[in-house]
């Protein structure tokens, strides 16, 4: 088997990837990137963001399309429902979390990156990433996972709500700073120990 991964430390999209492959057991070297100095990573992929896999030879990148390959490639231990309805369900997850629910952080991020950031923008999508913790909170009412079983739905939120338990040293990232202090768990234990129980789970 001649899986590469290209990474750089902290990578939410990176952390997707490891733990669908640690879920499937499937080994992979990691090659070490300087966020600083993503030249190597363009020179394999024509673009500078992490994870780029390279599976005997096929480039992919972006964290959404890898995992699908992987899937594909190893369908064992799946992260998707076999059923088609429940697979169709986990899959308009996937597409809100990515399109949806990751766009108010990342706008937080550049409103702070301004000399003046409006404050009430920030509030104002400060106040959308609270409803979402609530809905995760519903999600996982008599659940163990945001879909049930172990599968797609935590490997895509995982990464970026582990955040709400604090940013571990070293990791200077503003978005990460974003997510802590806008995902407040008072009241939404069953998220808490979500977090907890998904960050129990391997990774390659």
């Amino acid at each position: 088997m001649d899986l590469r991964i290209w990474r750089i430390p902290f990578s939410t999209n990176v952390e997707r990837v490891a733990l669908a492959l640690g879920h499937k057991g499937v080994a992979v070297e990691w090659i070490d990137v300087d966020p600083a100095d993503r030249s190597e990573v363009e020179r394999v992929s024509g673009q500078p963001l992490v994870p780029v896999l390279d599976d005997g030879g096929t480039i992919l990148f972006d964290s959404p399309v890898i995992l699908e390959h992987l899937e594909r490639r190893f369908p064992e231990s799946p992260l998707y429902p076999l059923d088609p309805a429940r697979r169709a369900e986990a899959r308009i997850f996937v597409d809100w979390f990515n399109r949806v629910w990751k766009r108010p952080p990342n706008l937080i991020a550049a409103e702070l990156e301004k000399t003046e950031p409006d404050r009430e923008k920030i509030e104002r999508l400060g106040t959308e990433m609270h409803a979402a913790l609530d809905l995760f909170e519903d999600m996982l009412d008599g659940r163990h996972y945001l879909l049930g079983e172990f599968g797609i739905a935590d490997v895509i939120a995982f990464p970026f709500l582990k955040y709400a338990l604090g940013v571990p040293a070293g990791d200077d990232e503003l978005f990460h700073e974003v997510l802590f202090e806008h995902q407040p768990l008072e009241g939404r234990p069953r998220v808490e120990a979500w977090i907890e129980r998904v960050d129990g789970h391997p990774r390659s």
